[in-house]
């Protein structure tokens, strides 16, 4: 594909003047806004205009055709460009050919859900955040839009902070009596009855079948913190009730945790549940565990993202594309994964070196993938419940936002023939 670049430009530097013919976007220590860069690429693909994703080369950048318009709204959002003469672009198709980067060609926006309530929570969700502040649209839908189907609407899927095992969160120690809470639970038990459920938990294990459904017939899934391991464990509890009758007036199956089924799961294997009502955990996924939360505090704790062969391995390569390496550590309900619970299939791309804490997962389900980030917030290292959302202009640089971004990007990189 390179080489290919590299002849057509032979060939108009031998017949044509060397004006500038592309706009490059850098997305190395230069980029005055990072994350809304993210944004104008998602626009200039939804004016069907293709962009190339410069893997590795200065921190992901980004290149496309020259339009007045594309300059404008550039300028618009306060984001960095650069233009590019055929001869520099000669030079940069050289460098990325010489070198441990790769081209991922990006030709269709992402249709994109995110997976909410529709009443208010006291908290707010990274991505949503993320995806607000650069100007991407989404969607909003719940639990009667996926029993409907309407997921193969959507070519990707986020996760908010949400519990598929139908504990509502395990915030009953801490939170049963605020109003929130109350009215939570009533939401969503009329909404399971809406669905045919007799109970929450049932419902929203079908929920979660669902979901890995859709992964299967090709979509792609992100999620953060808590839904993560909840999902995979409600799809290990099939059939088995793994919930405390404070949730659903009966006890938990003394059998539970020997009827867990690894197998329907997508990431984790071997966890061990934690079923009190009164541990704010689900299970031995989490790494620290919330009720024994040792950390090395917001100043010392960090995670590192691993680099991959862009050429042989394009797919972490996009998902890990980022000015730095090395990522400030942040806090969630699920602030990580316990690296022996994860599955050997599953690609860890970023991890506390010499640690037990993995911190970002990748990996295949059918036809689709599912992406795992620990944690809640990355420019919030302990984020509460009834904290204020963050405010992403005073965090334009956010490596940990990045990640978040890599992914909306995905669903749209055209896939390249396997290498052999």
């Amino acid at each position: 594909m390179i080489k290919k670049y590299l002849l057509i430009l032979l060939i108009i530097l031998g017949t044509a003047p060397l004006t500038a013919q592309k706009l490059l976007i850098p997305m190395d220590l230069t980029q005055t806004d990072h994350l809304k860069a993210y944004g104008i690429v998602y626009w200039v693909l939804k004016q069907d205009i293709r962009v190339e994703w410069l893997l590795n080369y200065r921190g992901g950048s980004f290149l496309m055709d020259h339009y007045s318009g594309i300059e404008k709204e550039l300028r618009l959002r306060g984001v960095k460009f650069e233009t590019v003469s055929a001869a520099e672009l000669l030079e940069i198709y050289s460098v990325i050919e010489e070198s441990n980067m790769d081209i991922a060609l990006l030709e269709k926006a992402a249709k994109i859900a995110v997976y909410s309530p529709p009443n208010m929570q006291p908290w707010d969700d990274a991505v949503t955040l993320a995806l607000t502040y650069g100007e991407i649209d989404y969607d909003v839908i719940w639990d009667v839009e996926v029993m409907e189907g309407r997921l193969k609407e959507y070519d990707w899927l986020h996760l908010h902070h949400e519990d598929f095992t139908g504990q509502y969160g395990k915030f009953y120690a801490n939170y049963r009596h605020q109003a929130w809470y109350q009215e939570q639970q009533q939401e969503f038990e009329k909404t399971a009855r809406q669905l045919g459920f007799e109970k929450v938990s049932e419902e929203k294990k079908a929920v979660a079948r669902k979901i890995k459904e859709y992964v299967g017939q090709g979509g792609f899934l992100f999620a953060m913190c808590s839904a993560t391991d909840a999902l995979d464990i409600a799809l290990a509890a099939e059939g088995v009730d793994i919930v405390a009758s404070v949730f659903d007036g009966d006890p938990v199956d003394p059998n539970a945790q020997a009827k867990l089924d690894f197998e329907k799961t997508l990431a984790f294997e071997n966890f061990t549940l934690y079923p009190d009502p009164m541990i704010y955990e689900y299970s031995d996924i989490d790494y620290p565990p919330s009720f024994q939360a040792v950390t090395p505090g917001a100043e010392a704790d960090y995670f590192t993202l691993f680099e991959f062969s862009a050429k042989y391995d394009p797919v972490p390569t996009m998902l890990t594309q980022n000015h730095v390496g090395i990522i400030k550590g942040f806090m969630g309900q699920t602030t990580g994964y316990r690296r022996e619970k994860i599955k050997k299939t599953v690609v860890v791309m970023g991890e506390v070196v010499d640690g037990e804490q993995v911190k970002y997962i990748h990996g295949n389900y059918g036809r689709g993938t599912f992406t795992f980030l620990g944690g809640h917030d990355p420019e919030d290292y302990r984020h509460y419940v009834g904290d204020p959302p963050t405010r992403l202009e005073l965090h334009k640089n956010s490596p940990g936002y990045r990640l978040i971004l890599n992914n909306v990007l995905f669903p749209s990189a055209r896939k390249k023939e396997q290498k052999t």
